[in-house]
């Protein structure tokens, strides 16, 4: 029976317990709800009040195809308000395992207290002195880790930024591949790590099986049927795994929404040199791996092992958002040097698309010249170090604004926009500026129909149709992310008329219950009302609820589109 192990990183006192009132919740349904009961509003992020909580999808022990992201929650140190933060990995598909559904870190050690390594099995919780790797990237903190639990230990890390407490850390998870590749990325959810005194979680190296299905036969017609949506349609089937994400390289600077010179243009002159077609020729020629999953049981298969010169081993997981921030929206065009920025925010820690800004500012601010990669990845490398410097960058684009005097600023709520250019792709700036989290296009991607024309076709230029667009994107991802899928299903559940019931027969033969589409639904609904009845409870208004005024003031280009949504408009994108 899955349960809850809380943890309390004070006393190093715990206790597993059944799932109670948070039955029938998983991933971020039942972060969402546990951090809106329990985590009090107006606490500092960084207080004994926050608890951190890791908790897998309801479908995390099902074996289902693309069943195993994380998520992470948390109040966000980066916005001030409630934070999910998704990640690849194995850890959600070990965790299960043992019979755990979710860890909650609760309280705070003493501010002197050291750092510990907390092994995590079926029936105990060991404390470990972590002095051994304390200061270490984490690539090198993993290796000593392997060196102790095995060459596939199943770590999560805080980095030198978490360790700092800096706002713009990641929680970085290991992947099949064992490389510790995979981030809890966004919200700066490291630094309340951090602030809990633990530098690493490790599963017991010795956790196998799987969960059986209640009833084992209606699962395996529903799972068979799911991996045949996944594999049949062309994103998920053949676009990603050809190129990765970086496959919309030339698709969105095409569409005149690839943001360049911090969100100054939409579209890159050197676009070629960092397109998912360049980047798959690069690695195939140096015999790296155009494709692998980021988590065992990946039909999808977008993620990618780079290589550098060399032929060695330099990054995974290379992402479009990556390619783009330290690219495009610095006018970088060396795609080597932007792989190596990657590889660094991995190892410090801290998360690429709010650095991938953060850079921008700086060469806004005249602290960099526009296009000096080699530049930004001087200063990438301060992060976690004593250098003050270190602490500006990694604590993100607003600190980062504020220090080197610059009021360009693309956030919401605190937190970095995305490579999408909202003036051209007008239901993600819906989804930037309503979703719960901050800037996110993950909550709500309506790239996919404003751009892909997948599942509809909404004009991305046009007023029309954005705000319905954006909320009903932004429900389904709240249930997906609940039930522990990839987000990238999605393309293919909006293509295909049967895709949500095959979920909900997963679901119902699963556990022996009644999941019908009505509840995969309310599902989304009721995680989206925690997280805003939590931001509203820790001062957020409808008028958070905005893009920065420069994207209202300044038409972009080649579209001369402008944003044009009342603050009452947007409200309606909000359940």
């Amino acid at each position: 029976m899955p349960r809850i192990l809380r943890i309390n990183t004070r006393t190093k006192e715990f206790n597993f317990e059944e799932l109670g009132e948070y039955a029938g919740l998983g991933g971020r349904g039942l972060t969402s709800r546990l951090v809106n009961k329990e985590v009090p509003a107006d606490s500092h992020p960084l207080s004994a009040s926050n608890k951190l909580v890791f908790a897998a999808g309801i479908l995390a022990h099902s074996g289902a195809a693309n069943s195993g992201r994380l998520s992470c929650g948390a109040k966000s140190p980066l916005t001030g308000g409630i934070k999910e933060s998704n990640s690849g990995g194995q850890f959600a598909q070990v965790l299960p395992k043992l019979d755990i559904l979710a860890i909650v870190f609760e309280d705070k050690p003493a501010q002197d207290a050291p750092f510990s390594i907390l092994e995590i099995y079926a029936d105990k919780v060991v404390f470990k002195d972590a002095s051994a790797i304390v200061g270490k990237d984490n690539y090198p903190a993993h290796e000593e880790l392997k060196k102790v639990y095995g060459e596939k230990a199943v770590t999560a890390l805080a980095g030198p930024a978490g360790e700092q407490c800096l706002t713009a850390s990641t929680i970085q998870f290991s992947d099949p591949h064992n490389h510790p590749a995979r981030s809890a990325g966004r919200g700066g959810l490291g630094a309340v790590m951090g602030s809990k005194k633990i530098k690493a979680v490790v599963l017991d190296p010795a956790a196998s099986g799987r969960g059986k299905a209640v009833d084992p036969d209606k699962f395996k017609v529903a799972r068979k049927r799911w991996t045949e949506i996944l594999t049949g349609h062309p994103v998920t089937g053949e676009g990603l795994a050809a190129y990765g994400t970086c496959i919309l390289v030339n698709i969105i600077n095409e569409a005149g929404a690839l943001p360049t010179k911090n969100f100054r243009n939409g579209r890159f002159d050197d676009v070629a040199e960092i397109s998912g077609e360049k980047i798959a020729e690069i690695i195939e020629s140096r015999n790296g791996k155009t494709k692998e999953g980021c988590h065992t049981g990946c039909v999808i298969q977008c993620s990618q092992r780079y290589n550098d010169k060399n032929g060695d081993y330099l990054t995974s997981g290379f992402e479009y958002e990556t390619v783009w921030g330290f690219g495009a929206n610095c006018l970088v065009k060396d795609i080597d040097l932007i792989a190596t920025m990657d590889r660094v925010c991995d190892e410090k820690g801290i998360d690429t698309i709010e650095m991938g800004c953060t850079m921008g500012v700086a060469m806004d601010g005249g602290i960099l010249e526009w296009g000096d990669g080699e530049g930004a990845l001087a200063l990438l490398k301060k992060v976690g170090s004593a250098d003050p410097m270190g602490r500006i960058i990694g604590n993100g684009t607003v600190f980062a604004g504020k220090a080197f005097g610059v009021d360009r600023i693309p956030t919401v709520k605190g937190q970095s926009l995305p490579a999408y250019d909202p003036r051209s792709v007008k239901g993600i700036g819906v989804t930037y500026a309503t979703t719960p989290m901050g800037g996110d296009h993950t909550a709500g991607y309506a790239v996919a129909t404003n751009i892909l024309k997948i599942g509809g076709d909404v004009d991305p230029l046009s007023r029309e149709g954005q705000i319905e667009l954006s909320k009903n994107l932004q429900i389904a991802t709240a249930a997906i992310d609940a039930l522990g899928l990839c987000l990238f299903v999605a393309f293919a559940v909006l293509d295909t008329e049967d895709a949500v019931q095959c979920i909900c027969d997963m679901v119902s033969a699963s556990h022996g219950i009644d999941f019908t589409t009505d509840d995969f639904i309310a599902l989304g609904v009721n995680t989206l009302k925690n997280e805003l009845e939590f931001n509203a409870n820790a001062g957020f208004t409808k008028f958070d609820d905005q893009l920065p005024r420069f994207f209202s003031e300044e038409t972009l280009e080649p579209h001369n589109t402008i944003w044009d949504y009342s603050v009452e408009e947007l409200q309606a994108a909000k359940v």
